[in-house]
């Protein structure tokens, strides 16, 4: 009887061990109230002009164990929010995002680099005015948590990254002398499914 009883523990051992090896990545869905992205760019070394998406949706596929992942994110240009009325409008316009031929803006990134637990970096590609670059976004925090409020797992951090506009075709007042570096923040928080 002890020998049966320790073969069991030990095929119940085995199995969890590997279920635990060959977990599957977890689903999360973006929260858009827990979700920012926004750009700043210099006004001619005075001040810094800043706006946000206030639309946008997306995914992240999440394998702690094996230490990768995917996310998708999707800003829907008609939403930029600088806080100023015209100046949304110019941004929408054709000289800037173009948003009635280009009305989204997407970041698909699939490269997760780790330092031991803690999540530094996802890299992909950021498409904007149908034009995509390869972007990492720096993780300046990162943390996932049980939420009190939604009784499920909530993950997300604190990303940046600085492009070179004219990349992506977004050219307007380089010749004025405004610069070509963007900077980026994207604050993100996915619920898991």
């Amino acid at each position: 009887m002890r020998k049966y009883v320790l073969a069991l523990a030990a095929a119940a051992a085995t199995a969890l061990i590997g279920t635990a090896a060959h977990a599957e990545p977890a689903s999360y869905a973006i929260d858009p109230t827990h979700t920012f992205a926004t750009f700043e760019i210099s006004h001619f070394g005075a001040s810094v002009n800043r706006a946000r998406f206030d639309k946008k949706e997306g995914t992240v596929q999440l394998d702690k164990a094996a230490k990768t992942g995917k996310v998708e994110l999707t800003l829907h240009i008609d939403s930029v929010n600088s806080g100023t009325p015209p100046f949304n409008k110019h941004l929408q316009s054709a000289e800037i995002f173009d948003a009635e031929k280009f009305p989204t803006a997407k970041f698909v990134g699939d490269k997760f680099t780790f330092d031991g637990d803690k999540l530094t970096s996802v890299s992909g590609n950021l498409t904007i005015k149908g034009k995509s670059q390869p972007v990492t976004f720096k993780a300046n925090q990162f943390a996932c948590y049980e939420s009190p409020m939604l009784k499920r797992e909530v993950c997300g951090g604190d990303f940046e990254t600085t492009i070179d506009r004219t990349a992506f075709g977004v050219d307007y007042g380089v010749q004025y002398g405004f610069p070509k570096n963007v900077r980026i923040v994207a604050q993100i928080e996915a619920v898991k499914q």
